[in-house]
């Protein structure tokens, strides 16, 4: 009898250097979080300011978003395969958007603790000692925020950007606090708390629309920039010497991965091999613009060249 075959064993994704720099930031980012909550929660431990706990509330949702970027930055390194055969770089793009609704939820619950507090005023215990406690958690959260967003642009990274502004409201939320919160005691005005409560959820509700909106246009495949469409375009035509013609060039990105799509129109009597070189020769020249790119050129003959058809647009003439 035939000996059993051994079971595939499915592999780790050997991540890049990118890559693995991507999710090093991401695990970073959890434990930035659980910090900065355990200052903001000793801050209103402190002070018993309704405002503050807004503030550390707000900090639980940054600790499960981390959570959450790390887990949509690790699939979306995942090769290509039979499910998906264009990679998983959208689930950065999908992490993002539910990242924003979770954000306007969190808007709402501090709404609701606001509306509380200002039926039931009462004066923070200790609002300095908590409002400067509160403060260093908002120098942590800068620093951070910068870095995500920097990683965020440099690497094409989705998740990392919105983990980006996701912080820096944060921060903005956290400055108004600092200057509200000790103007308490001096003028006295106890309706300042529930009122810097309010402020923080408006803060946060405008955040995660923003996060919302701008994710939508990378699951929505919007075009990359106008000047970087244009560029590519002369790339085609100067590194197409050979071929009559390309047309209908239509570019999207999904993470640091460029899709591009176009007709190019070769003479009758050339040899596939000679358009299969023209093509390499694109590709190679293309790729040296974009980075990584998947690239589809779709040969066609002369009949169907369009620059001498009126109306025709998007045409490149080599």
């Amino acid at each position: 009898m035939a000996a059993a075959l051994p079971l595939p064993t499915q592999e780790a994704p050997p991540y890049n250097a990118a890559t693995k720099l991507r999710l090093r930031v991401a695990r970073l980012s959890i434990l930035v979080s659980v910090i900065v909550l355990s200052i903001k929660y000793t801050a209103w431990a402190v002070s018993h300011s309704g405002a503050l706990l807004s503030d550390a509330i707000e900090t639980i949702l940054n600790v499960l978003a981390a959570i959450g970027t790390l887990w949509a930055v690790a699939f979306a390194a995942r090769p290509a395969d039979d499910n998906h055969p264009y990679g998983h770089g959208k689930a950065e793009y999908v992490w993002a958007v539910i990242e924003g609704v979770l954000v306007v939820l969190t808007a709402l619950v501090i709404l609701a603790i606001a509306g509380h507090d200002a039926l039931h005023i009462h004066a923070p215990e200790a609002p300095l000692p908590g409002a400067l406690l509160n403060a260093s958690a908002g120098v942590i959260n800068l620093l951070w925020a910068l870095i995500l967003r920097k990683m965020g642009k440099k690497h094409h990274s989705q998740a990392l950007s919105s983990a980006g502004d996701h912080v820096l409201s944060d921060v903005w939320a956290s400055i108004a606090l600092l200057v509200g919160v000790c103007l308490i005691p001096v003028l006295h005005w106890l309706w300042l708390d529930p009122l810097l409560s309010a402020f923080v959820a408006l803060n946060v509700l405008w955040t995660g629309f923003g996060m919302m909106r701008h994710s939508m246009t990378g699951l929505l495949d919007e075009a990359p920039p106008p000047e970087l469409v244009s560029q590519v375009g002369q790339t085609i035509t100067q590194a197409g010497q050979g071929a009559l013609e390309a047309h209908d060039l239509r570019m999207r990105r999904v993470g640091a991965l460029y899709f591009v799509e176009f007709h190019l129109i070769v003479p009758d009597e050339m040899r596939i091999t000679d358009a299969h070189d023209i093509c390499d020769r694109i590709e190679h020249a293309i790729r040296a613009v974009l980075g990584r790119s998947s690239i589809h050129i779709h040969v066609e003959p002369e009949d169907l060249a369009k620059r001498h058809k009126p109306g025709a647009s998007g045409v490149l003439v080599m």
